[in-house]
């Protein structure tokens, strides 16, 4: 049984909205840079071998923004989650791919890549909970 006080902060609103904004807080992060400094994200689709690197530098700011921005204010968050659980997996091989490396970065990558699982776990839970609050 849960404590009344604690039901209470998980029942509050306030608390939804925190919770959706931390989960998306790295991603309207990147996507914000990305708008501001276009070149980098350029450069860094460029170094993942990403071509052309515009039109992935556009793509991905545009995920991270409006699928941050569609979780963050809960409308269509199973698009949002759905959007950005898609590209953190993709993340996986092409900037973390530690089963191609040794040492140190490898184990580094690993942990960034079971870092984005949990992400994308975190995303399905967002959806859940909409659509049964939706349902509701």
């Amino acid at each position: 049984m849960t404590p009344g006080f604690i039901s209470t902060i998980l029942r509050s609103p306030i608390t939804a909205f925190v919770a959706r904004l931390l989960l998306v807080f790295m991603f309207l992060g990147s996507g914000i840079s990305k708008l501001v400094d276009f070149p980098a994200a350029q450069a860094e689709m460029a170094y993942f071998g990403l071509n052309p690197p515009w039109l992935f530098a556009v793509a991905t700011l545009v995920t991270q923004l409006v699928g941050g921005v569609l979780i963050l204010f809960n409308r269509a968050s199973w698009l949002g989650a759905g959007a950005l659980g898609i590209f953190t997996f993709l993340t996986i091989p092409i900037a973390h791919h530690f089963w191609t490396m040794e040492g140190q970065i490898a184990q580094l990558e690993f942990y960034i890549a079971i870092e984005h699982l949990s992400v994308i776990g975190g995303m399905l839970l967002v959806a859940i909970l909409a659509e049964r609050t939706r349902a509701a």
